[in-house]
């Protein structure tokens, strides 16, 4: 009897971990810990900051996705070669957009922490965190504030 325990114990600690990892939430928080945004993240699902060229105007994107409760950096679209965008050769591959941009692939880089902190553009800049159809403006919340940007466990 202790055998058929021990391994439905051991499914049961398996299917947690596995309801854990897929239960996955990004979460916007202030320096004083007030929460801005909290959008749900499953295993296997993606987000991406985007925000305006402050010179050009043009959208860029960064996006990321949930790879086993690990914030992995994927891909970046860069619509021209501005100033402070760029191709980091070995991070990454450069291939055009179609349109005179770029976009860079198979970045596949974890964030230390699983997460970071990003001070959201005022104005055209518009900082915004977007998951699925679900879009919210850092910038309107928090202009120039310290927002820590992280994926974090749901609580289910």
């Amino acid at each position: 009897m202790s055998k058929r325990f021990g391994g439905g114990l051991c499914a049961l600690l398996l299917l947690t971990a596995t309801f854990s990892a897929a239960a996955g939430e990004l979460v916007a928080t202030l320096e004083d810990g007030s929460e801005i945004a909290r959008l749900p993240v499953p295993e296997g699902a993606g987000w991406c900051v985007l925000w305006h060229h402050s010179v050009k105007g043009f959208e860029v994107s960064d996006c990321y996705e949930n790879r086993a409760g690990q914030m992995v950096l994927v891909r970046a679209h860069l619509p021209d070669f501005a100033a402070g965008l760029d191709h980091i050769p070995g991070r990454g591959r450069q291939v055009s957009d179609g349109q005179g941009g770029y976009w860079i692939l198979d970045i596949d880089e974890a964030v230390a922490g699983n997460a970071y902190i990003l001070r959201p553009g005022r104005g055209i800049v518009d900082h915004r965190l977007q998951v699925g159809d679900t879009t919210v403006s850092l910038s309107a919340i928090a202009p120039r504030a310290r927002v820590t940007i992280a994926l974090i466990e749901g609580m289910n």
